[in-house]
């Protein structure tokens, strides 16, 4: 009888390119301030940051594209990681709530604890997942009302909202995969 040939790990086509486009985008300050161009003035602190948070982001993605071979549930994570990722972002680059200096903008902090502490207890399950990014977006949108009131200039509460889509997309795109793990049963 003759013994089975291992197969080779499917490799995600998606995975290098993630990296490599952080890598690029974490470049591209660099290059612009080489070339002189106003307005961008980086300083290594900025740099660290930012590839911390591309890097860990690109990273938190692998842990979930391992959690599930199900596309919707990969796509979900994808989602979900990328607001996280665009929230933080946003909120150190120049602030919802007026400047980025504001403590105000601690608030979106509480939206990011929910879906931390929401993964970890649900363990990255599908469904749990849905209900964590469904409470995400509900505290978003408080975060957003809460933006609204405390901003000055008016653009706060619809900056803030723009957020609110993103996490309902991801809590959908979970309960697909949620939905799709049990019809498979």
């Amino acid at each position: 009888m003759a013994t089975p040939t291992p197969v080779a790990p499917h490799r995600e086509r998606w995975t290098p390119a993630a990296w490599i486009a952080a890598t690029i985008l974490l470049l591209l300050p660099a290059i612009a301030m080489s070339l002189g161009t106003d307005g961008v003035t980086w300083t290594p602190s900025d740099f660290v940051v930012a590839g911390v948070m591309l890097y860990g982001a690109c990273a938190l993605y692998e842990v979930a594209r391992r959690m599930s071979s199900d596309r919707w549930y990969r796509a979900g994570a994808g989602v979900a990681v990328l607001s996280s990722l665009l929230l933080v972002w946003v909120n150190l680059a120049v602030g919802i709530i007026d400047s980025e200096r504001d403590a105000a903008n601690l608030v979106f902090a509480g939206v990011l604890a929910i879906g931390a502490i929401g993964a970890a207890v649900v363990r990255l399950r599908a469904g749990g997942m849905a209900t964590v990014l469904l409470l995400a977006a509900t505290a978003q949108a408080g975060a957003a009302v809460y933006a609204g009131i405390a901003g000055h200039d008016g653009k706060d509460l619809a900056a803030a909202g723009l957020f609110v889509p993103m996490f309902l997309a991801s809590a959908w795109l979970f309960r697909r995969a949620a939905a799709s793990t049990v019809a498979r049963r």
